[in-house]
């Protein structure tokens, strides 16, 4: 399957929650962040999070601990795992951080399954303090999309990843995310691509106000058990070229006219 390129979101798709929200609630942090938050962005709200950990005598390895403990659906790991074995090209672009994602992927021994990482910096200081930088420098250079938060634009990623692909290759995409900052990169897919939404999910939500404006084929999943059916058929659907399609009754998408640049969804 050298032709597919899986790119996953992070939070609450290959993990069951989000990694920011989990630390700082596991380390006491919950009332100071929800103080916070009306106050800054949240990218940067987690670089200052970090200092106040910091401060109170928290270590890079009491987060690493909490990092460990992280909850993930038991078929995730399996999924990837089968996907990168059938020889697809496996990414993540996330608006978590790199500390947490290399911190978890590699402590569940999935990090080989990737090729690239797309996430916010995120490094130990000198001082042994952990930063959390923005993956766009908003400050200096605002990336535009009025879609996105200001520290990051998942759409403007995916276009460099297309960009760095020749046309030649004719690569197939599948795109995996659950947040509202997956709904720009899902508009950027070709129809011969796949845009796997976490049903119920902010995501799910935006694409449900206007589906045709997606213009990949939508396929929904719930769950972890949901993700590796769906993912294992897309693939599969890819390599038979021809399998047949079955349209969900969400999204009231069977009221639209059926055609080859109309999306459709599995029903799982």
């Amino acid at each position: 399957m050298a032709g597919i390129v899986v790119v996953f979101d992070f939070d609450k798709t290959i993990i069951d929650c989000d990694s920011d929200n989990f630390v700082v609630d596991d380390l006491g942090f919950t009332d100071l962040f929800n103080q916070l938050l009306p106050t800054m962005p949240w990218n940067t709200l987690m670089d200052r999070m970090m200092m106040e950990l910091h401060s109170n005598e928290k270590t890079i390895e009491d987060i690493v601990e909490v990092l460990q403990k992280i909850p993930i659906h038991p078929r995730v790991i399996p999924a990837i795992k089968s996907a990168h074995a059938l020889g697809c090209d496996l990414r993540v672009v996330s608006d978590a951080n790199m500390f947490f994602i290399e911190t978890i992927l590699k402590h569940l021994r999935i990090r080989e399954c990737f090729s690239e990482i797309n996430s916010n910096p995120g490094y130990v200081d000198e001082e042994g303090k952990l930063r959390i930088l923005p993956y766009h420098d908003f400050t200096k250079c605002p990336h535009g999309c009025s879609l996105c938060p200001p520290n990051m634009c998942k759409g403007l990623i995916i276009d460099r990843i297309q960009n760095s692909i020749s046309p030649e290759e004719n690569k197939r995409f599948i795109y995996l995310g659950d947040g509202a900052g997956d709904y720009c990169p899902s508009l950027r897919f070709k129809e011969k691509d796949f845009v796997m939404p976490r049903k119920n999910f902010p995501v799910w939500d935006l694409i449900c106000k206007d589906p045709l404006l997606v213009k990949a084929e939508i396929h929904e999943w719930s769950d972890g058990e949901d993700l590796e059916r769906v993912l294992l058929q897309l693939i599969n659907k890819i390599s038979m070229d021809g399998s047949a399609q079955l349209i969900s009754n969400d999204c009231k998408l069977q009221n639209l006219p059926v055609s080859a640049h109309v999306p459709q969804v599995l029903r799982v």
